[in-house]
């Protein structure tokens, strides 16, 4: 079992989903200027902590259902391609796009490793 499909990462993954998806039901300051930067309309904003919360329901799915844990990366992978799409689109800065790339290429090749059946 490699990192990538050890359910210990996907709950790590899902917790750090939880608690985005409440800094940005608050907003948190720092996720609203963000947000701002990458010109994000005021109403997508609202359905954000609802997409982030059901990544992190899917993502704890692994331990029971496997093939929806890979259904979730798969979808993370597309909203990772959006955000980097948004963050490149208004030119915004290497330090701020990075973290996006960076989740988009974990979650690619999680999807691309897929979680096995647990005992």
């Amino acid at each position: 079992m490699s990192v990538l499909t050890s359910p210990k990462t996907y709950t790590g993954l899902a917790a750090f989903q939880a608690a985005d998806a409440v800094l940005c039901a608050i907003p948190a300051p720092f996720i609203a200027t963000a947000l701002d930067t990458v010109e994000c309309p005021q109403h997508i904003r609202p359905v954000l902590p609802i997409v982030k919360a059901a990544s992190a329901v899917g993502l704890l799915s692994v331990h029971r259902f496997p093939g929806l844990a890979r259904l979730t990366t798969a979808a993370l992978t597309l909203y990772f391609v959006l955000a980097v799409g948004a963050h490149v689109r208004v030119r915004d800065s290497i330090a701020n796009t990075v973290p996006a790339a960076s989740f988009l290429a974990l979650f690619a090749a999680m999807t691309l490793r897929a979680p096995r059946r647990w005992p």
